[in-house]
Parts: C-alpha cells; structure tokens; sequence
C-alpha cells in the first residue's frame, strides 16, 4: 500500500503529465481561436501536445524555462483564473483622498503610487515589507503617472509623472537600495496640464489640455549610470486636435524599425451615441516622421446580436453607447467602459498600408456601472463596477468573430466574475462584507499581471487601499 501510494503521489507530481494537461486545456483552446494559427496548413497537428511543431503562442516561453517550470503550480494558477478564484488582501496606501486623485500604476511585482501628499512611492505585493521607498515630488500637482515598460528592469524601473502646470519628470527607482532618484525636470507649460503621458525609453508622449499632442526623445549615453541626469529631450512632433474627448489613452509600440507613438479617444457619434477614435503618429527607428494617420471605429454596424428571449435588455441601450468612463488599449485590442453595465470591445489594424477599427462588440455581464477597465496584450482583461464589489475577468483573443462567440458576448456569458475564496470565520467575513459595501474606487483604476488584479478603493472615511486579488 504504501509503494503504490508512493508511485501515485509521484504521478500526480509527474511534470510531464501537468505540460501536457496544461497545453491540452489552456494553449490548444487559444490557438484554435486565432485565425492567424488556426488556419495554417500545418494547424491540424501543430494544435496537438505531442506534434513536434505544436504551438505553444505566447506560453513558449514556459517551454524554454526548462525544469525551472513548475507546470502543475502552472496549470493551477490558470485554473483559478478560469474560475475567479482568488485571495484577497489590502495596502493602506493613503490615509485621506488628495487633489488631485492618487495615481496608481503597475510593473511587475511593485505598485507605484504618486500624490501630493506622500510624494512618490514605491509597494512590492510579495512580502510583509510592502512599502520600497518613498520621496517627496520635484513639484504639486501630479495628475498623469507612467511607467517605462521597455527600459525598466526587476532592479531600475523608469517613471515619468506629469503635473498641472504642464511640467513632467523623470523619476527611477532603484530596489536594490530602496531609492528614488529624480533624473529629469521638464519646465511649465503654456499649454496646460499634462492629462495623459506614456513613456517607452527613450520616448516619452504626453498629452496637454490645449490639447496637444507631443512625442519627445531623449538622448542615449552609453557611459550614463541608473541615477545620472538626463539632458533636455528634443521635441519631435507636436499635433493639435479638436476631436479628442476624455478619457482618452496613450500608448508607444516600438520594434527594431520603427516606432508607433498612438492615442485613444473618446468621440460623439451621430448613430451610436458614442465612439472611440484613434490617431497614430509613425517613426523610423532613427525618429524620423512616416506620417500621421487617424481612425474612428465603424460603429455604423455595431455588433449588437438577437438575445434570447428570456433576456430582458433595453433595447435602446443595445443601438446607443454611453460616454466611456474608461479606455485601454493595448495592440490590437481597445476596450472602453460605460455606466450602463457594459463594455464595448474594438480590434485594431496598424500597419504601413491601413489604420483602421472594427466594429464594436458589446460586452454584458456587469450589475451595475463599470467604472474601468484593463486589457493586456493577449486578449485577457479585467473590469471593475463602481462600487468595487464587482470584479470580472474577460478573455478576448482573437476577436469576437463568430456569431457564436457574439451571442456569448450579448448574454453575458464571455467573462467570469471574480469570487474571493472564503478562508475567514463567519464574524471576519461579516466584517470584509460591510467593508466592501462601504467603499468604492477612485477614478476606476484596475490592472493585473500573470498572478494578480489589482485595484485601488476609497472608503466613506476616505482611507485609500489597495486590493490585491491573488489567483496563485
């Protein structure tokens, strides 16, 4: 007895066995669904475990890890994930709300957090020790926060802040030696506060009230250490426009040969009531301007599928989009949220030849009003109502092409919401209950990485915390 259940815990251990469960349940599934895989030649035995030319997509690089991988620790975290099924913990972060709102933004396993109060400061989710380092900003005001997601390391994390006189700086965290150093100033304005700002080293693209577009580059030194200065960034385009409407969002795609500086937008629309637009501006590598090129989504036949009978949805909710509350983009996928419990789901095409946006999908599920959401660069996303006490999770790869995946979409049946595990007695999760149900969430920010949502709430008392959700 004791030999067999012996070879049964090491089978239920076997690595191989979890690889192999792991591409069966979570990889195939996703390649079959991405037109660019699935309609391979070769897709009928590259979507099988055990073909050597299987796809493994974006997951190869569990592949490549080797022995390092643990695939049933793998093969669960996607399971909860499937399920929404997560811990919960909080992070006091602020004691009282400020003017302007906390910022919050996220980079791997460290929370940044910007105000003028507190300053700048820097929290690990891992760990009792959450808070990193903390120092005071160059200047008040702070109303748009940024991380540099390709310069940064697990050790230097580039940060750019921008205020509401129309200056910006550069911050770097150092972990190692639990530090912030402020490496660059840039001066006030005259053409208003900085509302949206992204930075992809060494590019930095802001947005002002006026409003005005601006891309800058900032000049490489080899010799330059984490915390040195950094001089004067050259202005490379400027572009006005009369057509953006809040809230809007900025992204900055670069390759080796060229760069995509781009913003999303809110824009009133005649049919629907109200669209999203993009506008992209496109540089070689060295920084020299290609062109710059609009889009607007073809709402003019948005996507609203025949529900079931037993449905009951306004129907004029169904042909009039609210105002977004939120944006997010992340190539190819544009994602907005409304006040009218829904979400409305767009692809984009970027290349030399076409910009363009599809159609938008409505995306149902959501009780009450969604106050923001987040998409990442596989199709996952995560929404949040305004209360904070609706957490739901979304898988959109590959669109929603098929009749089939619209219905799902239209019945509410395209995501999975988010339930906390209860690991609490009774008089403990009485308490986290009356919590949830005094508090909701600032400015509706929420975002995730492979293992965690985290979102930001306010309390009644004005206490500010944030929610971590733990799917590990």
């Amino acid at each position: 007895m004791d030999l067999l259940s012996r070879r049964l815990k090491a089978l239920a251990g076997d690595p191989q066995l979890w690889k192999a469960l792991f591409y069966d349940r979570f990889v195939r599934p996703r390649a079959s669904r991405i037109p660019g895989v699935r309609d391979l030649e070769t897709s009928a035995q590259s979507l099988y475990y055990s073909s050597k030319i299987s796809k493994w997509l974006d997951d190869d690089h569990l592949v490549k890890r080797g022995k390092a991988t643990n695939w049933k620790k793998q093969y669960k975290l996607r399971h909860n994930w499937s399920r929404g099924s997560a811990n919960v913990s909080e992070t006091q972060v602020a004691e009282q709300p400020s003017t302007p709102p906390l910022l919050v933004r996220l980079y791997d396993d460290i929370v940044v957090t910007a105000d003028s109060m507190t300053g700048i400061r820097a929290w690990s989710l891992n760990g009792d020790d959450r808070l990193i380092a903390s120092t005071p900003l160059c200047h008040t005001g702070p109303i748009s926060l940024a991380i540099d997601d390709t310069g940064s390391s697990e050790d230097q994390v580039g940060i750019s802040v921008g205020f509401d006189d129309g200056r910006f700086a550069i911050y770097t965290l150092l972990r190692n030696e639990r530090a912030f150093t402020l490496r660059y100033t840039h001066a006030a304005s005259t053409n208003g506060a900085i509302h949206a700002i992204a930075y992809a080293s060494p590019y930095l693209l802001t947005m002002t009230g006026a409003p005005l577009l601006s891309l800058y580059r900032f000049g490489h030194d080899r010799n330059a250490a984490a915390g040195d200065t950094m001089s004067a960034p050259t202005l490379i385009s400027s572009l006005r426009s009369h057509t953006t409407y809040p809230p809007v969002t900025l992204a900055i795609r670069a390759s080796p040969t060229s760069i995509v500086a781009s913003i999303a937008y809110a824009m009133p629309s005649w049919t629907v009531g109200w669209s999203v637009g993009l506008q992209e501006l496109r540089l070689t590598g060295d920084g020299t301007i290609l062109d710059s090129r609009m889009a607007s989504a073809s709402n003019s036949s948005l996507r609203t599928p025949r529900l079931r009978t037993n449905l009951r949805v306004n129907a004029g909710a169904m042909s009039s989009i609210k105002k977004p509350t939120s944006l997010s983009y992340n190539h190819p996928y544009l994602l907005s949220a409304h006040s009218d419990n829904t979400l409305t789901f767009y692809m984009v095409i970027s290349n030399a030849e076409e910009l363009s946006i599809s159609a938008g999908n409505r995306l149902w599920g959501h009780t009450s009003s969604v106050s923001g959401a987040h998409v990442g660069d596989r199709g996952k996303a995560v929404s949040v109502s305004t209360l904070g006490n609706e957490l739901r999770l979304w898988e959109l790869e590959g669109g929603i092409s098929s009749s089939a995946s619209r219905r799902r979409a239209a019945a509410g049946e395209a995501s999975v919401q988010v339930r906390p595990e209860r690991r609490r007695s009774f008089v403990e999760e009485s308490r986290l209950d009356r919590e949830l149900e005094e508090s909701n969430v600032t400015k509706g920010w929420v975002a995730f990485d492979e293992e965690k949502v985290i979102l930001l709430r306010e309390k009644i008392q004005g206490v500010q915390a944030l929610v971590v959700y733990d799917f590990s």
